[in-house]
């Protein structure tokens, strides 16, 4: 259990399952990869060592950077960057936002975790709404 004051990029370690290949995260991360926590789940063998680390640049890095090819193409990268971050996150906003779920209502892990199933399939239809009118209004699929 994590204590109240602590953030979770201090736990990063606790934040992985250990087959990943590649890791998205934002500024907040920077440095992660030397952390001692990290250093020390790979030493254990609970995290690959081969991770790829993509951790956004702070802003103020990229401003601070001269005009030129060097700054057009880091704002690039860090745009691809953004755009699987959110990509990702996207469901999660659906589920808090639309579906209200805010907590944990702590009625036992199973029941939990089946709820979070159907709010996650639930998303997924949301998210993939307007293609599945379009097909319809097209005359694509069952009929």
């Amino acid at each position: 259990m994590r204590c109240p004051t602590t953030t979770w990029k201090y736990e990063s370690n606790e934040l992985l399952h250990g087959e990943e290949v590649r890791v998205h995260a934002d500024a907040g991360y920077t440095g992660v990869d030397k952390r001692a926590e990290i250093a020390k789940a790979r030493a254990e063998g609970t995290i690959r060592t081969d991770i790829d680390w993509h951790v956004a640049a702070k802003r103020g890095l990229i401003k601070a950077m001269p005009e030129g090819s060097y700054k057009e193409l880091t704002v690039l990268v860090e745009r691809k960057k953004a755009q699987i971050r959110a990509r990702v996150e996207h469901p999660f906003h659906v589920i808090k936002n639309l579906f209200g779920y805010k907590r944990v209502s702590y009625r036992g892990l199973s029941k939990n975790g089946a709820r979070l199933y159907v709010q996650f399939a639930l998303a997924n239809l949301v998210l993939a709404k307007r293609r599945l009118l379009d097909d319809a209004s097209q005359g694509i699929g069952a009929s």
